[in-house]
């Protein structure tokens, strides 16, 4: 029997879900963005992994999201772009992507943002009062069965 290909251990998105239904035309007009940062009228978005842990493995699967932060935020994250920003506490956020292996929609889930090295994307944590699947497996993990579950539900990239 042929190994199995490992599982990915991350998917990303592209834009944040709002951006992205935009047209090519009114994204070009409106939008400013590269890889890590967005920014659309008086919207700010950064660029973040929401880790949900691996049960019986030392890692993760990181969803590469988009949170949306207020001005001050962004101008922060600008500020220790090329530092060390873990020290920094973690700040407000909303999930700004739909994740489709879970119900109901988390678009719009408050989120904390915690700044890290300059070669690491920010990470999101979901609130300790928040009693969504998604909190519950980031808190949790997720096993091998699951994160198949997860993988199947996401398009082919």
């Amino acid at each position: 029997m042929a190994d199995q290909e490992p599982l990915s251990l991350d998917w990303g998105f592209e834009l944040p879900d709002e951006v992205f239904a935009l047209s090519e035309e009114e994204q070009a007009e409106q939008v400013r963005y590269n890889d890590d940062l967005c920014q659309w009228g008086d919207r700010f978005f950064i660029r973040c992994i929401l880790p949900v842990p691996l049960k019986g493995q030392d890692d993760y699967f990181g969803w590469g999201a988009w949170a949306e932060v207020e001005a001050e935020v962004f101008e922060r994250y600008l500020e220790l772009y090329e530092e060390d920003g873990r020290e920094e506490p973690p700040h407000p956020a909303k999930l700004a992507n739909r994740l489709a292996p879970y119900p109901g929609t988390t678009l719009g889930t408050r989120v904390l943002i915690q700044f890290q090295t300059p070669d690491e994307r920010p990470t999101l944590a979901l609130l300790e009062t928040d009693k969504s699947r998604l909190a519950q497996e980031q808190r949790d993990g997720i096993d091998a069965a699951r994160h198949r579950e997860v993988l199947e539900v996401l398009p082919l990239s």
